[in-house]
């Protein structure tokens, strides 16, 4: 009998509106409450995401990266591969391998594509064309005068092809073949070509148009990883004489400004005394390591800390008072931007040329620089109550951001997009740069330009 009392005691109480109203007033909240991601766990999404972007939005017949992927407009120019931003690609993927995101008999067989598709491309002197049509391999006019090779392009994509070497050169047979492949292809490249006779590299030589559009590469910039390489080949070669007197300028590399009284160390182009903006810290950087690497004129290590310690000290400062910049929202890069009318353009966003646009690669690829920082932004883009659903789609954050214009655009760009997970990585582990800087061709390179480095002992 007692027990049958204390069931319709308990089931009264279970069903008593009274004991409801009780709880509603005391406002107690029963729903789960998610942990929020450690800074593993969110550095594993940040990289997972970023990889997307050249493993489900890859083109489907060349496995290269599209130029870009508009969400808002997804067949916009769906069939242009960008030489450039595939090479950031082939690094994004071999991290995806290491850390265990993409299976790596299926990753093998898509870079086996990937190459195949590189191998059959038009090439200029060795050199391949900024853009390419996916399909056919055939040039896409990236300017007027500029359907030819791209040199600096070419750099960028012989980076990865040296990492996909070194990373499976001691595989299994279908893994040293691809290993081969890419090493005959980054040999394949005529940098001395691109001279013109004289001691400098030149940016474009077109069939049609020659060398009308005479960009000499001049320091600096993004564009040092080119002679590394051209110094590296050991089929085409460029002298020693090149680098130091069209890169460095026969020493006015030098800079001895200050901003935020942090040293610039060199004379950036287009920015004296100021710094440019930080794409101009990745692009060269994902595989040559600048920890301990030096030559006569300066740090590479303090450069590049320095660069993005200054634009976060931009942010903090933001002497242009854009609202939401802060030690949290912080970083300006080469993104697309939002023009003064509202439309969407494209734009090389730095300290000296503020829009008040964000573009989150500028932070999340400088985490081997500034890894408190970093993440603090990292944070913001995956954690803040109000912007985190406008700002993260597909493939990770969206390209670019303005707190200030309440703006974000729905867009990605490969070259942003594919410094994200291989700087990560050199944060994490230092992966892709222990690749690129075991290369012996990449030692003798550096060694012949006067590098040295602390870090790999040569």
């Amino acid at each position: 009998m007692k027990i049958i009392q204390l069931f319709i005691i308990l089931t009264f109480c279970i069903s008593c509106s009274s004991c409801d109203s009780k709880s509603d007033e005391n406002n107690e909240d029963t729903t789960p409450v998610a942990e929020p991601m450690t800074d593993e766990e969110l550095l594993d999404r940040a990289q997972k995401d970023a990889l997307k972007y050249f493993w489900d939005y890859a083109h489907p017949a060349s496995k290269l990266a599209r130029e870009r992927y508009h969400t808002d407009d997804p067949g916009n120019d769906a069939n242009i591969v960008t030489t450039g931003g595939s090479g950031f690609g082939l690094m994004t993927i071999v991290t995806g391998i290491e850390r265990g995101f993409v299976p790596r008999g299926e990753a093998v067989a898509r870079l086996q594509t990937a190459l195949n598709f590189l191998e059959n491309a038009d090439r200029f002197h060795g050199a391949w064309p900024h853009w390419m049509n996916g399909n056919t391999g055939d040039v896409i006019p990236f300017g007027t005068v500029d359907n030819g090779g791209d040199l600096v392009e070419t750099a960028f994509l012989c980076e990865g092809l040296i990492c996909i070497r070194e990373y499976f050169k001691d595989g299994n047979d279908a893994e040293q073949a691809l290993a081969q492949q890419a090493d005959e292809l980054w040999k394949g490249v005529e940098w001395d070509w691109y001279t013109r006779g004289e001691n400098a590299l030149y940016w474009h030589w077109s069939p049609n148009f020659e060398w009308q559009l005479n960009f000499k590469l001049e320091g600096y910039n993004e564009c040092l990883i080119t002679y590394i390489m051209a110094a590296a080949s050991p089929t085409h070669p460029v002298s020693a004489e090149a680098y130091h007197q069209a890169w460095a300028r026969n020493g006015n590399i030098v800079h001895a400004g200050q901003r935020f009284n942090i040293p610039v160390i060199f004379n950036y182009n287009g920015a004296t005394g100021n710094v440019g903006p930080l794409f101009w810290a990745h692009y060269s950087y994902l595989g040559m390591d600048p920890r301990g690497l030096t030559d006569q004129y300066g740090n590479y290590q303090a450069l590049v800390e320095n660069h993005a310690k200054i634009h976060h000290a931009h942010s903090v400062a933001n002497p242009m008072g854009w609202t939401g910049y802060s030690d949290k929202v912080w970083g300006l890069t080469a993104s697309y931007s939002r023009n003064p009318d509202g439309s969407t353009g494209y734009h090389a966003h730095a300290p000296n040329s503020d829009r008040g646009i964000i573009s989150p690669t500028a932070a999340l690829s400088s985490f081997p620089y500034t890894p408190a920082e970093s993440m603090k932004m990292l944070r913001f883009l995956y954690e803040d109550a109000e912007w985190k659903d406008r700002l993260i789609g597909v493939a990770g954050p969206y390209d670019a951001f303005s707190i200030h214009h309440n703006w974000v655009t729905p867009r990605y760009l490969a070259i942003d997009q594919g410094t994200i997970a291989p700087m990560i990585e050199n944060h994490r582990t230092g992966l892709l740069w222990n690749l690129f800087m075991q290369a012996p061709e990449v030692q003798q390179g550096l060694l012949n330009l006067g590098f040295h480095s602390a870090q790999h002992n040569f």
